[in-house]
């Protein structure tokens, strides 16, 4: 077990989010191992999706190099043996880890609704007709397009609190967040309403923090069984089986929900054409047991049913 004299390595990114998820991480391993918080260091890894430089360019994800932004220093670090675990955003990770890294940890899930954040309207049904609307989000971008094509929207990236200066700038009427992110921070009240995922099906994985290791790290392993949350593991194992299949990737307005039901799992996706011209949508329930298997399964669908143009970005 880990000690004061050599701790167990918490890779993190350093933003206050990402932060508040490494604290929750040592707080489940201290409470699981009885272990003193001095047996834990938190190591904060600077990213290339930290640079404040792309955050200002308020540029699409996509064009700045992707979901991996925000995890290749992470895990050179861990490769190089410099941390022993990494705390991750499931949404923003891909659905293949580096040869030798293995994620099977997932914390309890928090809520998986997108929040609607405004100085002046109360929901998305509010919004007037030709709004200003902020988002940096191909998928919520798409799914505003397809529903909304009367709103206009500009780019929009940055943390809570650049988001929100942002709006009182007027650089847009409302903007969107992770309810999951602000209850993590104790902000639930910047959000003045959570969106059903009726209204708009939230990023696959989103809510779920995940937790990395190297493969051959034993104590790491039995240390994270500890913590590993099943029912989020089996929701994770659906919704990323249904990622993979369909090559998703932050080029992709993809959308996806799996809830448990029972000793089922009823998984929800959507896929749209990034100018929201055209969505496609599928569901579909099976034993908790093939979870991995439905997420392919619905996926396989939504490719079977598109027009040949749908998926260009493959």
């Amino acid at each position: 077990m880990p000690n004061a004299t050599s701790p167990l390595k918490i890779g993190t990114r350093g933003s206050p989010l990402a932060l508040a998820q490494a604290y929750e991480t040592r707080a489940r391993l201290m409470a699981a191992h009885d272990l003193p918080e001095e047996a834990f260091e938190i190591v904060v890894i600077k990213t290339t999706g930290d640079d404040r430089t792309l955050i200002d360019a308020d540029k699409p994800l996509k064009e700045l190099g992707g979901k991996g932004l925000f995890t290749k220093e992470i895990e050179e670090a861990m490769l190089e043996s410099r941390i022993d675990i990494a705390v991750h955003s499931m949404k923003d990770m891909p659905v293949k880890q580096p040869e030798g890294l293995l994620l099977d940890c997932y914390l309890p899930r928090e809520d998986t609704r997108d929040a609607f954040v405004s100085l002046n309207y109360g929901s998305i049904h509010d919004l007037p007709e030709g709004a200003v609307v902020g988002s940096s989000s191909l998928r919520r971008r798409a799914q505003l397009h397809f529903r909304r094509p009367d709103l206009k929207l500009v780019e929009f990236r940055g943390n809570v609190q650049t988001r929100l200066k942002k709006l009182e700038d007027g650089v847009a009427t409302a903007t969107f967040l992770a309810m999951a992110g602000l209850n993590r921070l104790g902000m639930a009240e910047v959000a003045r309403s959570a969106i059903e995922p009726e209204d708009m099906l939230p990023a696959v994985a989103q809510g779920c923090i995940g937790i990395e290791r190297r493969e051959n790290d034993a104590r790491a392993a039995e240390m994270l069984a500890a913590i590993h949350n099943v029912d989020a593991g089996h929701r994770l194992a659906a919704e990323r089986a249904y990622l993979a299949t369909l090559d998703g990737s932050c080029e992709t307005p993809i959308a996806g929900l799996a809830m448990l039901e029972g000793d089922q799992i009823w998984l929800r996706g959507e896929v749209l054409r990034p100018d929201g011209s055209d969505a496609l949508f599928e569901e579909g329930r099976a034993a908790i047991s093939d979870a991995a298997e439905l997420g392919a399964d619905i996926a396989r669908k939504l490719l079977a049913r598109a027009p040949k143009d749908f998926f260009d970005w493959r």
